[in-house]
């Protein structure tokens, strides 16, 4: 096939080729697709394979050009990538120049324009002149004490109320029935039979549990309610309603010893091997902190020692995405107090700031681990799309099939898998020493380099 490809602009990282296949080029592959096709048509009033060229390209003639322009355009993609040898960031953006419907009826030549950004030439940085500190921190046997007082409160055990104060009070759980109704309707969702509530836990509606103090087992009751503004269910947001309550249980908290009955009753084998688990935990907790620490300090240094263009798309692609979550932020009065007092206009040049520090670092990473060959194993994604699967309860089968079929999620799942790699291998070659800081220090957010925020 004849293609004529032109260079018509190349600033920057950004190139615009011009293509221009003639339209007998086109007819010759229409052609070739129709003889290819007819020996497998079956239509009524033909033998197989014995319909005429002229009845096929009357039936099919528009639909099989589309065909061979979709192919065309893709070829004409590749050649110009092939034959410039050049790496582009991201796919090329095709535009016609001719009227597509005079192509596809083959009165015209097939002309269009293929932009490309193209990826930066730079030299990344030798990982090994790299001088990182790595902040840590210990869990203290007052912690794991702590911890260990936290989970006791958390696993309560109740006994019935006895003696002569069997009247519930806040903290305690009641084991109730429930019918709910709005003007004397009962509505979906209203009623339940041995539902057990503990007093002071909030998960009512606001005022049902203040109501239930001090009632008695045996009672029954109406509780008067508001349903909340906010409230989920659309039928329910700002309606009176009134609950017929009866009370079957009243159940005083037992205070939980933290022993052995109690780390059995958590499925383990003593209170020792708890104290173990528990401070196996926090540490792989402050590791996760100080793993996070390292790499964002490895992030800003890896900033600060690049400094090359930007392919224009990719910076555009980042900041749109950030800014669509922004606006979304803003409409919904959930943007950070920091955020909420500036203009739109400043607004807008930071977060354009980051778009180019994420593309920037993106691109200096997957640069390293290219030149390392850093690659993400087949193993490695089936954990990832299992894990993420797993997070959709009883439909995580089905979700784990679907994710096999998208190879643009498997790429959204292959993304930090990789990245994590490159900062492990970087991490590996670097001069790393571990500096000891509190908790307060490991655990708190940190603030954005310089630049990032003026």
């Amino acid at each position: 096939m004849s293609m004529q490809i032109v260079e018509k602009s190349g600033e920057g990282l950004s190139r615009v080729y011009g293509v221009t296949v003639p339209v007998q080029d086109l007819a010759q592959r229409l052609t070739a697709r129709i003889a290819e096709i007819t020996p497998t048509l079956n239509i009524k009033g033909f033998r197989p394979g014995k319909v005429p060229e002229a009845h096929v390209r009357r039936l099919y003639a528009k639909a099989l050009m589309s065909e061979v322009v979709e192919q065309t355009l893709n070829e004409g993609a590749k050649k110009v990538l092939d034959d410039n040898k050049l790496r582009p960031a991201g796919e090329p953006n095709l535009t016609p120049d001719s009227d597509m419907e005079q192509v596809i009826e083959g009165k015209a030549d097939l002309a269009y324009d293929i932009a490309i950004d193209l990826l930066p030439e730079f030299e990344p940085v030798d990982a090994a002149t790299l001088s990182l500190s790595r902040p840590v921190y210990e869990p203290t046997d007052v912690e794991v004490d702590e911890a260990l007082a936290e989970l006791a409160k958390q696993n309560l055990t109740y006994a019935p109320r006895t003696g002569k104060t069997v009247k519930a009070k806040s903290g305690d759980q009641l084991t109730i029935d429930f019918l709910g109704k709005i003007d004397g309707v009962a509505f979906d969702g209203g009623a339940a039979t041995d539902a057990d509530l503990v007093l002071g836990s909030n998960s009512f509606i606001p005022g049902f549990e203040d109501q239930l103090v001090g009632t008695k087992p045996g009672q029954e009751l109406v509780v008067k309610v508001t349903f909340p503004e906010n409230y989920q269910a659309e039928a329910l947001k700002g309606k009176a309603a009134e609950f017929d309550v009866t009370v079957k249980e009243v159940k005083a908290p037992v205070e939980t010893a933290a022993d052995d009955a109690m780390a059995e009753r958590l499925g383990v084998e003593s209170l020792d091997k708890l104290k173990e688990l528990i401070r196996t935990n926090l540490e792989q907790q402050y590791a996760g902190a100080s793993r996070f620490k390292l790499k964002r300090a490895l992030l800003d240094v890896l900033d600060s020692k690049h400094d090359f263009p930007l392919p224009p798309k990719m910076v555009e692609a980042e900041f749109n995405q950030i800014w669509s979550q922004v606006k979304a932020d803003k409409d919904n009065g959930a943007l950070p107090d920091d955020d909420a007092g500036k203009s739109d206009e400043k607004l807008e040049a930071e977060y354009r700031r980051i778009a180019e520090r994420r593309v920037r670092l993106g691109l200096v990473l997957a640069e390293i681990g290219r030149l390392n060959d850093v690659q993400v194993s087949e193993q490695e994604l089936l954990e990832a799309m299992r894990q993420e699967a797993m997070r959709y309860g009883p439909q995580a089968q089905q979700i784990f099939d679907l994710l096999r079929q998208n190879p643009n999620a498997q790429a959204q799942l292959r993304a930090p898998i990789y990245e994590d790699k490159v900062v492990d291998l970087i991490v590996g070659k670097a001069t790393v020493a571990d500096e000891k800081v509190s908790k307060e220090e490991l655990l708190k957010e940190d603030d954005l380099p310089e630049g990032y925020d003026a």
